[in-house]
């Protein structure tokens, strides 16, 4: 079974159309009027407006003609640019756009049975977390019997008016579809979770690595069903849709309709001088303007290919508008990559997606205040929500999001489309259980940029370890609901950290309640014993204290290692000490190499410190080869940490 479905305004498709039809009438929707409110808030279109269904603006109108990708779609009189470059890609896979307008068949015009018809429809949108349901009648915005906003060049066709209106009824009017990105529709319409890639800034013309890994991910993000699109920057307002020496137009979104890895054979070594062709498939939405430089329709590497070397080897083009180019020259000409991963299907029953509703909100307590305001926000900027989640593993790319709850239903209450929003990244002890209240040792991981658009993201390779992400407002005592997800290939077990100290129970309090609460930080092992010169050492930490312990990631051939690993404990005596122990992995049976043992009380010094291992035994048992350094911080306040 599928997520549950939301049907907006509570109305039923199926219900409201056979009311219709058993009336003989075409349905008028009550909720999304044909009048001036329904395009805009609080101002006139200019010349006369007249709401039309497709049967009295063209003979034999149809949702959808032949193949929903062929045709080339225009923003119309009052369109939005952005709108017709989602349609574009969203016609790229029939697993989203069969999504988004279900039984597409059932809802088609049917000659034969006119009387079974009763203009309306539905779509369905991704928001804010949910899957959506909007019916709408046919009825369309027209001046001089044309289309105002998007319309389809194959002038019969209506499936991307009608679900621009759909789309227009969700936010509020047609005039809440401005400012919205390419990728926010994209988003709505698919659910899929996006990341903007700055190709300049990646270097991927210089860098060979990184421009191949690049190409990987693309490659898997394609064919897992995501949608692609990119840009090229414009520095003014001039130099939008300008031509550049090769065709392409600046500030002009392309969709990405495939990619490929050939492998060549031998005569096509010969001429192409290289094994393996990397290639990408773009299309311009408005079929016009196409790339003219290597690889183009009339560029000679196509003269240099057979009939048969096209087909053998997919290189072929499916619509006007399309066309191919290298991945040299598709990094050098473009400057931003917008990459909308699926991300809702598991694959093999690995969760790769983790999502949270959450709020900030303002409450005259501090302790249950969530809503601190940015970084910059010192004294209050623990107060907001916190969630916690595990990297299992090292070097696995995560991708976090955080979309805020879009406001534009309130623009005529005056309130503002969106709130700045952003959020922090910290690496955290291996053991945190409960909210941070300061910030003492961890390692600032990341932070997103601070902006007003609906989502901002953070995409970075972490290393294995536990990571609180504290999503924020720029200021601090506002209230607001935000979405936040985080995709990986390994699940992260995403979790809201909601205490702020272990609870009072009958068990601890018999057991006695914690009275200390102590912070480590083991930031390396040197000079670690080694018995003969070529001998492998592998070291790792086991930190103790009582029956809880932690362990580090085991470090590879070195008697020199940097761990910065990271533990907490509560304590319910300064008489129960914390060991820092270290071993040497092996393939039978591991090697303790030496510890020590800490009071940690409250009133020892916070500075980074050395001491020397030790054998079992405690304090004063016999030096052993090698040291550790460390920071420790306790406290008898359970909420300083």
């Amino acid at each position: 079974m599928g997520p549950p479905l939301k049907l907006f305004k509570n109305q039923k498709y199926q219900e409201l159309k056979q009311e219709c039809i058993r009336d003989g009438r075409l349905f008028c929707d009550p909720t999304f009027l044909p009048e001036n409110d329904s395009l805009f808030y609080n101002r006139l279109l200019p010349g006369k407006v007249v709401w039309k269904r497709p049967q009295d603006i063209c003979d034999d109108p149809r949702l959808i003609v032949g193949n929903i990708s062929n045709h080339q779609l225009t923003q119309g009189r009052l369109g939005h640019k952005p709108m017709v470059s989602a349609f574009s890609c969203l016609a790229v896979q029939e697993s989203h756009w069969t999504k988004t307008i279900p039984n597409h068949k059932e809802q088609e015009w049917d000659p034969r049975k006119l009387d079974k018809y009763a203009g309306i429809f539905r779509f369905r949108f991704w928001h804010f977390g949910e899957w959506t349901e909007v019916v709408i009648d046919d009825l369309l915005p027209t001046i001089n019997g044309d289309l105002v906003f998007s319309f389809s060049t194959s002038m019969n066709e209506f499936w991307n008016a009608l679900l621009e209106k759909a789309y227009a009824k969700l936010l509020g009017c047609y005039e809440a579809l401005d400012g919205l990105t390419t990728t926010d529709i994209i988003v709505d319409f698919t659910g899929t979770l996006a990341e903007t890639v700055d190709m300049q800034k990646g270097r991927y013309t210089e860098l060979v690595e990184e421009k191949y890994k690049l190409f990987g991910e693309l490659y898997k993000t394609f064919t897992k069903g995501g949608l692609i699109c990119c840009s090229i920057e414009f520095p003014n307002q001039e130099e939008q849709e300008v031509e550049t020496d090769w065709g392409l137009l600046k500030g002009h979104t392309y969709t990405m309709t495939d990619i490929r890895k050939i492998r060549l054979g031998e005569r096509l070594v010969e001429v192409f001088s290289t094994e393996k062709l990397y290639m990408i498939r773009l299309r311009n939405p408005l079929g016009r303007q196409e790339w003219s430089g290597p690889w183009s329709e009339i560029s000679e590497e196509w003269q240099q290919l057979t009939a048969a070397d096209r087909k053998n080897l997919g290189l072929v083009m499916s619509d006007d508008g399309e066309f191919w180019m290298s991945l040299e020259d598709f990094c050098r000409n473009f400057h931003e990559l917008n990459v909308c991963r699926n991300v809702n299907n598991p694959i093999f029953g690995r969760k790769e997606l983790e999502s949270v509703v959450g709020c900030w909100t303002v409450d005259d307590d501090p302790l249950m205040n969530r809503s601190g305001g940015c970084y910059n926000n010192r004294d209050t900027f623990l107060q907001n929500p916190q969630y916690i989640f595990t990297v299992p593993e090292d070097g696995h790319k995560v991708i976090m999001s955080l979309q805020q709850k879009d406001l534009r239903t309130y623009r005529r209450m005056g309130r503002p489309d969106n709130y700045i929003i952003g959020f922090e990244l910290f690496k955290v002890e291996m053991n945190r259980k409960f909210r941070l209240h300061h910030l003492y040792i961890q390692e600032r991981a990341g932070t997103s940029t601070y902006i007003d658009t609906r989502t901002v993201f953070l995409s970075k390779y972490l290393k294995k370890g536990n990571y609180v992400l504290v999503p924020t407002m720029f200021q601090h005592g506002r209230t607001s609901e935000f979405l936040l997800r985080i995709f990986s290939e390994v699940p992260v077990q995403l979790r809201e950290l909601t205490l702020d100290m272990p609870k009072m129970s009958c068990w601890n309090l018999a057991r006695g309640y914690p009275k200390v609460v102590t912070q480590i930080t083991v930031h390396s092992a040197e000079g670690l014993e080694k018995k003969y010169a070529n001998e492998t050492v592998n070291p790792y930490l086991v930190i103790k204290c009582g029956k809880e312990e932690v362990r580090s990631p085991v470090q590879k051939n070195t008697v020199h290692a940097i761990f910065d690993t990271q533990a907490i404990f509560y304590r319910r005596t300064t008489d129960i000490p914390i060991i820092v122990q270290v071993w040497n992995r092996r393939k039978f049976c591991d090697q303790f190499l030496g510890q020590v043992t800490l009071d940690a009380d409250p009133s020892d010094c916070r500075d980074l410190k050395s001491l020397y291992l030790r054998k079992k035994g405690g304090p004063t048992a016999k030096v052993k080869q090698g040291h550790i350094s460390f920071k420790v911080i306790s406290s008898d306040d359970l909420t300083e940490l």
